[in-house]
């Protein structure tokens, strides 16, 4: 089981745009040196979406190579279902311990189709999986109790930011599980996970993916001790320095959840390269504004 602040690292390109395993492996290294509980790498950070089956594949067994089994490693699978599949196997043949299964290409389908949709890809490797419920594909109470009980589904990842229907799915699978003893965990997903987290922890879901580690996890992890110790001083504080900050320069423009992400990674001294299209990469200005906010994060920490 999933413990401790979870790192979603970028994929780095060249200039020219293509995979850079070596700033990858170094971005995974410095990550793994600051210490999460997980990684979980060629997922929405990761821009899945943008990668072919060959560079998702050398990404897996770079982070896997990385990580060198210190914690568990998950990557992403989703998009149509022949290519989920195919995703999902070449994850396991790179080594990773488990699979984020994204949402499907396009389409809004039914609950009883996304049940269908996730038993298709979990059947095709022993994997452990985490659904990821945003976009469209939205689990309600019934669905989300379904796929928990799959074998081989260990866990939801909410991304919708709908309270309402976390505070119902989560006692809702509980009950499905009921005293089977199967391991499950909840985890918040939204994009700037820790400017919600209080609210999400208050519905039992104490698990969130932080993006801000990828660039800041001095500042991740700071916030991640104040939540457990119960330091409200110190969760105020970042909170309306850093990730409030953060969350209002990301709605900026559709997509910079990622970009400005990866600015960050290269502010940190990583060279992350740019985004790939549909994405647009944050503007100088922005780039110096994300900056100073890192830094009046590390100055609360300062104090």
């Amino acid at each position: 089981m999933l413990a401790g602040v979870l790192f979603f690292p970028v994929t780095p390109f060249t200039a020219s745009g293509d995979v850079d395993p070596d700033a990858l492996h170094q971005h995974v290294t410095a990550g793994m040196d600051a210490g999460p509980g997980g990684v979980f790498v060629a997922c929405g950070t990761g821009e899945f979406h943008a990668l072919d089956l060959e560079e998702f594949a050398a990404v897996t067994r770079t982070a896997v190579d990385a990580v060198g089994g210190r914690v568990p490693v998950y990557a992403g699978a989703g998009g149509s279902l022949g290519l989920a599949r195919q995703y999902a196997r070449a994850a396991a043949e790179a080594g990773a311990d488990g699979l984020l299964l994204m949402p499907p290409y396009l389409v809004e389908a039914p609950s009883a189709g996304l049940v269908a949709y996730t038993r298709a890809v979990a059947g095709e490797t022993a994997l452990p999986v985490i659904v990821y419920n945003r976009g469209n594909a939205r689990f309600d109470e019934r669905s989300a109790a379904e796929v928990a009980q799959l074998p081989t589904v260990v866990g939801l990842k909410d991304g919708t930011g709908d309270l309402d229907l976390v505070a119902r799915v989560v006692p809702a699978v509980r009950e499905a599980l009921g005293a089977s003893g199967k391991p499950f965990q909840f985890f918040n997903g939204m994009p700037t996970a820790e400017a919600s987290q209080l609210a999400y922890r208050a519905l039992g879901v104490e698990l969130y993916s932080s993006a801000a580690f990828a660039f800041a996890p001095d500042v991740s992890l700071a916030f991640h001790r104040a939540v457990e110790e119960g330091d409200q001083e110190r969760i105020d504080a970042l909170q309306r320095v850093f990730f409030h900050p953060l969350v209002r320069l990301r709605r900026r423009v559709p997509g910079y959840a990622v970009a400005l992400v990866k600015a960050g990674v290269t502010l940190s001294g990583i060279k992350a390269g740019p985004v790939r299209p549909p994405l647009t990469p944050l503007t100088e200005e922005e780039t110096e504004e994300l900056a100073a906010i890192i830094a009046e994060g590390r100055a609360v920490l300062a104090s």
